[in-house]
């Protein structure tokens, strides 16, 4: 934006714009009382208290005021100066920094004082007008000087709003990365490992089982690798993400491990939002890598309930009801994925072994 005010000038500390502006008006204020002979001393004096006293017009800009527009008022009485540059300054400052009480209180004296120092002295209607202009004039120049600092203020405020939300969306989006890729390397490596254990046991004696389980190793490696890329493709364009539509796959892939899965849905299907969707599926898919892992289970249900509330979703297994190594970063990705999304998790025992449960909002 192009400016004109000169760089050295918008360099001024305040307090060295205040003693400029001083300078100028005291100058202008007794200057013309010092030609061409001096006057009286009183006069001069009633000049410095109507300039000097704007120095200090920032810390008390209404007692500034006051004291410069008394002493013009009483000045003119003897002589007439040439505009009212104090109290021009003065009822500029007031616009500008004074409160809004301050600024009622202060339009009523700045009318009265002006129409005193010119109707006692007798001037012409004329004269009226043209300080009428000027107080009019300063006023509306410190109420700009106002709006734009405040809408300066409101801009400076809505960019650190604006950092804020950028700096919590970008914590937000590294947590679920970090979740998304725990939730897959875990899930998969941990069946990859059940199944590469299981293969040697079997090798001699059921060859056709091992082969299945080398299989399964192989399978569930290049749909890690598929979520990997899935989840890459989403940081750079916003790829479809797994959700309850891929979650028979995922029970599937579960199966071929030797566990037996079984998928209910109960209640009304509903559509429900992609972040849920997400959440349901990576709820399931750690809770059946946590069986596998931690667990001697041979059935599992997992079960979707649609309800007027939201959806439920429960993941119970019949490996009993021991605890299953604590709460580690499965079980606490789980939890701030439903907390996220508004939702509660449950994790401990269950009717015949240990079981997951959520409740997660729809629609």
């Amino acid at each position: 934006m192009v400016t004109l005010v000169p760089s050295w000038l918008r360099d001024l500390s305040p307090r060295q714009v205040d003693l400029a502006v001083t300078v100028v008006v005291t100058a202008a204020t007794v200057v013309p009382l010092l030609l061409p002979s001096p006057r009286e001393w009183w006069l001069i004096a009633l000049a410095l208290l109507a300039s000097v006293p704007v120095y200090w017009r920032r810390a008390a800009p209404m007692t500034t005021g006051i004291v410069v527009g008394l002493s013009l008022s009483t000045m003119v009485m003897w002589v007439k100066p040439l505009l009212p540059y104090g109290p021009l300054v003065s009822v500029y400052t007031v616009a500008s920094l004074a409160t809004r009480t301050q600024r009622l209180v202060a339009a009523p004296f700045i009318a009265v004082t002006a129409v005193g120092s010119l109707a006692l002295p007798h001037e012409e209607p004329q004269v009226y007008r043209y300080l009428a202009t000027a107080l009019v004039s300063a006023y509306a120049l410190g109420t700009g000087a106002r709006a734009r600092r405040a809408q300066a203020a409101e801009a400076e405020e809505r960019a650190r709003r604006l950092a804020r939300e950028r700096d919590a969306a970008a914590v937000h989006e590294r947590a679920r990365i970090a979740r998304d890729v725990h939730d897959i390397v875990t899930h998969s490596v941990g069946l990859m490992v059940v199944q590469a254990e299981a293969g040697p046991v079997v090798l001699r004696s059921d060859p056709a089982r091992a082969e299945s389980a080398f299989n399964a190793i192989g399978d569930i490696g290049r749909g890690a690798l598929a979520q990997l890329r899935g989840l890459l493709g989403t940081l750079r364009s916003g790829d479809e993400e797994p959700g309850l539509d891929t979650l028979p796959q995922l029970v599937e892939r579960i199966r071929r491990t030797g566990l037996d899965v079984l998928l209910v849905r109960e209640g009304t299907a509903r559509p429900v939002s992609d972040e849920v969707g997400v959440v349901v599926y990576r709820v399931v898919q750690e809770a059946l890598t946590n069986v596998l892992r931690h667990s001697r289970a041979q059935h599992v249900t997992v079960r979707l309930a649609w309800h007027d509330d939201g959806l439920s979703v429960e993941v119970a297994d019949d490996g009993g009801s021991a605890p299953r190594g604590g709460e580690g970063y499965g079980l606490v990705g789980m939890r701030e994925r439903v907390t996220a999304c508004g939702g509660t998790l449950r994790a401990g025992p269950g009717p015949r072994g240990f079981a997951v449960s959520a409740e997660l909002p729809v629609g």
